[in-house]
C-alpha cells in the first residue's frame, strides 16, 4: 500500500496566504480591544440603559454605580494577589492585611490627628508598603505550606488587634466612619457617586498597567522561573528570597492604594477586611477567573463580586420565599448559592473563566478536518 499526496494548486496556495494575512490583521485588531471597553467604561456613568437580571434599574444610577466600583476595585484588587499566587507561587493568607492597613490608617489618622484626606491617604499608603516589608521580609524566610501558614498567623492577628479596639482607634466590631469634613466635598454623597466610580476604574487601569509592566520586566522573567523551579533560579546564580520580597511588596502596596479607594466607596473602616476569609474570597476570584493570565484575576474579581451581592438579592426575593421549605432553606442562603456556582465553575471551566474561548477554539479545531491537501490512497 502506497500514499500519494496530491499537490495543492497554486490558488489554494493562496487562499491560505489570504487567510494567514487576514488572520494576523485579526489578531492586531483585537490587540486594541481594551481600549474601546475602557472609553464604554467611562461613559457607564451617563447611560440610562437597563440590564435586566444584571442590575436593578439603569446602569447609571447610583446604586448600580457603587455596586459597579465596587467590582472594579476587587478586580483590581485580584489582580495585584496574582502576582503572588498567579506569577510567583506563593500562597498568601494574609492579603486582607495590607488592605485594611490602607483602608484603617488612612481612617486614623483624619479622625484622630485630622489630617486632610490626601495627606492621610498618603500615610496609610506607606503603612501598607512598610508592613509588607516588614512582614514579608520574616515570612519569606520559609516556604510552601510554612510560609501560607505564617501569613495566616500574621492576619489573624491583625484582625484581633482591628476587634479588640485598642485606645478606641479601630471601633472594634462596629468599625468607625470615616469624617465627612475630611474628605474631599467632590466625593461625599450620593450625587457624586459617579466621581467614586471614576476613581475605581483609574485603580483598576493603574494596577493592570503596573502589572503587566511588572510581568514583562527581568524581575518578572524571575518570578516566573521561581513558580517553575525555585531551586534552578538559585543554581543561576539568583538569590529567590529578593524577588520575592519585590512581588510581596508590590502587592501588599497595591492592596493599601484598594484599601483607600474602598474607604472612598464605602465611607469607613470595617473589621471584615480584617479578616482571613476576605483573602480566601482573592484566592476565590483568581481561580475562578484564571491564575497567572493577564484578564483572568480582573474579570473573577468581577464576576464574584457582582455575585456575591445579587445573589444575596436574589435569596430574600419573593420568588424563593415562596417555595417549598425543603428548597427555600439552602437558596435563601447567599454563601450557598456562591459556594455553587463557584464549583460548578471550576468543573465546567477549568483552567478559569477566561480559557473558554481557547477551550471552544480547540473544541473546533478538533472536529474541523484534518487538512487541505488529500491522501490518496493506492
Amino acid at each position: 500500500m502506497t500514499i500519494v499526496t496530491r499537490p495543492r494548486g497554486r490558488r489554494a496556495r493562496e487562499e491560505d496566504r489570504s487567510g494567514t494575512r487576514g488572520a494576523a490583521r485579526l489578531r492586531r485588531a483585537v490587540r486594541w480591544w481594551p481600549a474601546p471597553l475602557l472609553a464604554i467604561l467611562l461613559t457607564v456613568p451617563y447611560s440610562a440603559l437597563p440590564l435586566p437580571v444584571l442590575l436593578e434599574g439603569p446602569i447609571g444610577s447610583p446604586g448600580n454605580l457603587q455596586l459597579l466600583a465596587l467590582c472594579l476595585v476587587f478586580g483590581a484588587l485580584a489582580t495585584g494577589y496574582d502576582l503572588l499566587l498567579g506569577r510567583t507561587g506563593l500562597l498568601s493568607f494574609g492579603h486582607a492585611l495590607y488592605f485594611a492597613a490602607g483602608t484603617y490608617v488612612t481612617d486614623i489618622v483624619m479622625l484622630e490627628a485630622g489630617l486632610p484626606f490626601a495627606v492621610s491617604a498618603l500615610l496609610g499608603l506607606l503603612a501598607g508598603a512598610a508592613l509588607s516589608v516588614l512582614l514579608g521580609a520574616v515570612g519569606l524566610r520559609v516556604g510552601g505550606i510554612a510560609f501560607s501558614m505564617v501569613t495566616l498567623a500574621f492576619a489573624q492577628a491583625g484582625s484581633i488587634l482591628v476587634q479588640r479596639d485598642p485606645g478606641g482607634l479601630t471601633g472594634g466590631e462596629e468599625g468607625r466612619a470615616a469624617p465627612a469634613d475630611g474628605l474631599p466635598a467632590s466625593l461625599v454623597g450620593i450625587q457624586h457617586t459617579a466621581g467614586l466610580y471614576w476613581i475605581a476604574l483609574a485603580y483598576l487601569v493603574l494596577v493592570l498597567a503596573v502589572v503587566q509592566w511588572a510581568v514583562r520586566s527581568p524581575v518578572g522573567r524571575v518570578w516566573e522561573g521561581i513558580k517553575e523551579n525555585e531551586r534552578r533560579v538559585e543554581v543561576l546564580g539568583l538569590r529567590p528570597y529578593g524577588f520575592k520580597l519585590a512581588a510581596f511588596v508590590l502587592a501588599g502596596t497595591l492592596a493599601a492604594l484598594g484599601g483607600i479607594v474602598y474607604l472612598l466607596l464605602t465611607g469607613g473602616a470595617t473589621p471584615q477586611t480584617t479578616t482571613s476569609d476576605f483573602t480566601l474570597s482573592l484566592l476565590v476570584m483568581v481561580v475562578l477567573g484564571g491564575s497567572g493570565t493577564r484578564w483572568g484575576p480582573m474579570i473573577g474579581g468581577i464576576l464574584y463580586t457582582w455575585a456575591d451581592h445579587r445573589l444575596g438579592d436574589l435569596a430574600g426575593s419573593d420568588t424563593v420565599t415562596a417555595l417549598p421549605a425543603v428548597v427555600r432553606a439552602p437558596l435563601s442562603q447567599p454563601l450557598f448559592l456562591l459556594g455553587a456556582l463557584f464549583v460548578a465553575a471550576i468543573y465546567l471551566l477549568p483552567g478559569g473563566v477566561v480559557r473558554l474561548p481557547a477551550r471552544l477554539r480547540a473544541a473546533r479545531t478538533t472536529r474541523a478536518p484534518s487538512g487541505p491537501e488529500e491522501a490518496v490512497t493506492a
